[in-house]
This record gives structure tokens, C-alpha cells and sequence, in this order.
């Protein structure tokens, strides 16, 4: 399954060569998948085992661990030897998890069923993070079409680093064309003096419905210049086309 933007002048989509440009994460690999298990003494169970310390029910928000909490600990662990920097090393992945590839709404906490992935540390790199981010994302653009939908979750940083790519004229501020993964070319956007924050959805709306021919960039993983180390994992990565010419004008609803 593949979802599509639809604009005047074709249709688009975010596939995995973006995820791989835009958070320099894995597109092939082991399946990220397990149990969901609703249980305050299996979490407690699984942070002894990781952590050597388990969350307090306060810390939590039922099978949901707050992120202040991997904060706190990350803060106070000493890197006195490997298993230390392992814990955090998997605090910081946590994080990750749960402000940019697999963050609900709050923004504040994260299940913690992605623990038994990261149990043998030394595998954590063999799963496949960039497919579960992509899907993460396609469940929540599905999400955002009901009606009675107001909000968006998910993995907003590819969402929106991909727009600022193909769609520049959306973008807040230049790119620094020298930095890697791509998110980090617009890492300081939310700086208070920015004039796009006098920008209203009314004129991203315009802005997309009045798209014309030449506004938007294809651009191709061979157009950028990677790392060495990052070309000897998107090697693999098959170059699919993202943007399909459409014999008949489609425009954004403004609904």
C-alpha cells in the first residue's frame, strides 16, 4: 500500500528512498514486530532487564512510558562501562522512538513494547526501522481523513522535511546543503524570528492549490551527496518514482 498526495499537476508519495535521504535510517532489514502486551508488571519487568530500574506507575500513562522519564535516567547514568552506555544508548534510542519516528499526539510518552527489540543490543541495527517509520507514517495520514479528525501524529519530521524537498517554495528556511541526514538542514526552523509564523493555513492551502508545472523537484537519492557510510546501506534501496503526471487537473480540498 502507498499513499498519494493528489495536486494540479500529478500525484506524489513518501516512499522508503525518502525515509533513507531524510532520517538515515535502515529500509531493509528484520521485520519490527512483537506483542503488545497491556501489563504495568511486564513493562516493570522488561525496564529491570534493560535498565536495572523500572518506572514508578506515576512515570507511566498505562502501557505508556513518559519520556521524561527516559530523560531523567539518560541524565543520571555514569558511562562507567559498557553496559552503562548501552543503557544509555537505549534511553536515547527511546527518545528517538518517541519524538520522531513513532510519536503519538502528546508527544510526551512511548509504549514500551519496542523493548524486547532493543534486548541484544548488538541487533538492534538489523531491524528494519525505516519500513516501521514509513508505515508509522501511512497509518496516520489514514487516521487524518475521518472527519472527526483533528490532529496528526507520527513521524512529522519526515513529513514535513519531504515536503521542504520536493515542494521548496512550502520550505521556512534555506537548507544547509552540507549536513546528514536531511532533517537536520532545517534543524533550526523553529527559531521565534522566522516570518513564516505569520504564515495561516489559508496560504499553504493557496499555495498548493495554485501548484504549478516546475514547482515541484523530483529528486532522487542520486541527486544528493551522501556520506560514504551511508551510501553502503542505501545501496540496496530500489529508485522508485514518487511523483505520476495525471492527465486531469486534481486540486487540495480546502474543506
Amino acid at each position: 500500500m502507498r499513499l498519494t498526495f493528489y495536486f494540479s499537476v500529478g500525484e506524489c508519495a513518501v516512499i522508503l528512498e525518502d525515509v533513507v535521504i531524510i532520517l538515515g535510517l535502515l529500509t531493509n532489514g528484520l521485520p519490527v514486530t512483537g506483542p503488545t502486551l497491556n501489563s504495568y508488571e511486564t513493562l516493570e519487568a522488561k525496564c529491570l532487564d534493560q535498565f536495572g530500574v523500572a518506572p514508578r506507575k506515576a512515570d507511566c500513562r498505562g502501557s505508556f512510558i513518559k519520556l521524561t522519564w527516559f530523560r531523567g535516567l539518560k541524565d543520571r547514568l555514569v558511562l562507567a562501562d559498557d553496559i552503562y552506555i548501552q543503557r544509555y544508548m537505549k534511553c536515547h534510542i527511546m527518545l528517538l522512538f518517541g519524538t520522531v519516528m513513532f510519536g503519538d499526539k502528546s508527544g510526551a510518552a512511548l509504549h514500551w513494547k519496542f523493548l524486547p527489540l532493543l534486548r541484544n543490543f548488538a541487533g538492534i541495527i538489523q531491524f528494519s526501522w525505516g519500513l516501521a517509520c514509513l508505515a508509522h507514517l501511512y497509518r496516520a495520514l489514514c487516521r487524518t481523513t475521518r472527519v472527526d479528525c483533528k490532529e496528526i501524529d507520527g513521524p512529522l519530521t519526515l513529513l514535513l522535511t519531504w515536503a521542504w524537498i520536493h515542494l521548496p517554495f512550502l520550505a521556512l528556511i534555506p537548507g544547509n546543503p552540507l549536513l546528514f541526514p536531511i532533517a537536520n538542514r532545517w534543524r533550526n526552523w523553529e527559531r521565534a524570528d522566522r516570518p513564516y509564523r505569520y504564515r495561516s493555513l489559508a496560504h499553504f492551502r493557496r499555495a498548493l492549490n495554485d501548484l504549478e508545472e516546475g514547482q515541484y523537484k523530483q529528486r532522487s537519492i542520486r541527486s544528493f551527496e551522501l556520506p560514504q557510510e551511508v551510501g553502503l546501506y542505501v545501496s540496496d534501496t530500489k529508485h522508485a518514482e514518487c511523483f505520476e503526471r495525471r492527465p486531469n487537473s486534481v486540486t487540495t480540498s480546502n474543506s
